[in-house]
């Protein structure tokens, strides 16, 4: 008899893009720490997985001026992860960082830093930058071809391993070296290995050359998908090229990004969603939005009226610090035939056309659907995304979990102590 098939859960802290509904009068601070705190407290007392935040390494701009409509300013990853450390006992701890701008000693030494503080919690979401931008932050600069950035950060990750791997497990250290094509370092790491070897290692991507790095050096993929049927193209798709690398298919976990809006009844439910996307996607946001994927100033243009009748300009260059929402032309093409075969204004159109996956509906319903894309082989489980911070999670730990686990398919209690375990994934085999 196949044993019931649990899903895993992680919480995203919100504040980046126009998810978060800043004019809400529960929203909080994005940066002071007892935000970071409460979020999560919540996710612990929910028994998740890890506990997930993003990174920037520049303010975005926008015609030339900082872009406020999402968040200006908040802190580095690992330091505020160091301190959620303080403050959790078996909540995994996920920081994005950037495998361009930075160096395999310095930031191996950083993760294994966080995985002994934690007692084995520490993850690392692998994030690559080739914009020139992000890099007039760093002495180097923009120098790395985009094409190169995969390459780069695949022999970061390895290089990062080597360096974890260069302490035996019963404690002795021994000297490393690496020659590569982007590193050359040699010398002996001054961290023992950790209670869970290596700190995990999370990709973010959905291109071809993402769920390939993914397939061959990640444990978790962080994606998204909009609906079941694509969930489970990409599911079969990302799992079928781990036999490539040796790999069993229960080696990458895989888990979409996905939002939530609760409701006593379905209708509720949906109202509430209804009115969320109108406040994160204010009249202003809408034309910010649009100007993104034509390159040119629309600011003449009504948000209730049409989509624009010109083509894109690929060299308007008005956003600087984003990543792009695609090849304009084709994002074009495609947000002109929703418009067109929905009636859609371009506000309206901007609502539906980036709206990341979401689960709507009562409790129940919610916890039901999340279990069908699980059970269906669409996810491994989930990295929710609250529209409130700090509070956003609150709900859906109150109300969702214990329905979840009434269905048996999420965990009662931890029974591990790392993130591995929480996530079921073996303990890498040392490579002395």
């Amino acid at each position: 008899m196949t044993a019931r098939k649990r899903m895993h859960l992680a919480a995203h802290f919100p504040g980046v893009n126009n998810t978060t509904v800043w004019a809400d009068p529960r929203a909080g601070s994005q940066i002071d720490f007892a935000s970071f705190e409460h979020l999560a407290r919540v996710a612990e007392r929910g028994l998740f997985d890890f506990f997930f935040l993003a990174e920037g390494l520049r303010l975005r701009e926008h015609k030339g001026r900082v872009h406020d409509l999402d968040v200006v300013g908040r802190p580095e990853s690992l330091t505020v992860l160091n301190a959620l450390a303080a403050v959790t006992g078996r909540l995994g701890l996920a920081a994005t960082v950037n495998a361009t701008f930075n160096e395999p000693y310095e930031l191996a030494r950083r993760l294994a830093s966080l995985d002994h503080l934690s007692g084995g919690r520490a993850a690392w979401n692998v994030v690559t930058s080739s914009d020139a931008f992000t890099g007039e932050n760093f002495r180097r600069g923009g120098y790395l071809d985009r094409a190169d950035r995969y390459t780069r950060a695949a022999e970061f990750v390895a290089t990062a391993r080597e360096l974890w791997d260069s302490w035996t497990p019963d404690g002795t250290p021994r000297p490393f070296a690496h020659h590569g094509r982007h590193f050359s370092v040699s010398g002996t790491f001054d961290v023992p290995r950790s209670p869970q070897g290596h700190p995990v290692v999370i990709q973010a991507g959905d291109s071809d050359e993402g769920r390939e790095f993914a397939a061959s050096a990640a444990d978790v993929i962080f994606t998204r998908h909009g609906t079941l049927e694509a969930g489970r193209a990409f599911y079969a798709d990302v799992k079928a090229r781990l036999a490539a690398y040796g790999r069993r298919p229960g080696d990458l976990k895989i888990m979409p990004g996905v939002t939530f809006v609760l409701g006593d009844t379905a209708a509720e439910a949906q109202e509430r969603a209804d009115f969320i996307r109108e406040q994160q996607v204010s009249p202003q946001t809408a034309i910010l939005t649009l100007e993104q994927v034509w390159g040119r100033d629309l600011s003449g243009y009504d948000p209730d009226g049409p989509l624009p009748a010109v083509d894109p300009d690929p060299e308007g260059g008005l956003t600087r610090g984003r990543v792009p929402l695609g090849d304009p032309f084709a994002v074009a093409a495609k947000w002109r035939a929703l418009a067109e075969a929905k009636g859609l204004s371009i506000r309206q159109t901007v609502i539906e056309a980036t709206g990341r996956q979401s689960f709507i509906g009562t409790p129940r319903q919610v916890a039901a659907r999340m279990d069908e894309f699980v059970t269906e082989e669409a996810a491994d489980g989930f990295i929710l995304v609250p529209h409130l911070t700090p509070g956003g999670l609150d709900d859906f730990v109150e109300r969702v979990v214990p329905l979840l686990q009434e269905r048996g398919a999420f965990r009662t209690e931890y029974t591990g102590s790392t993130l591995r375990e929480h996530l079921g994934l073996p303990l890498p085999v040392w490579k002395g």
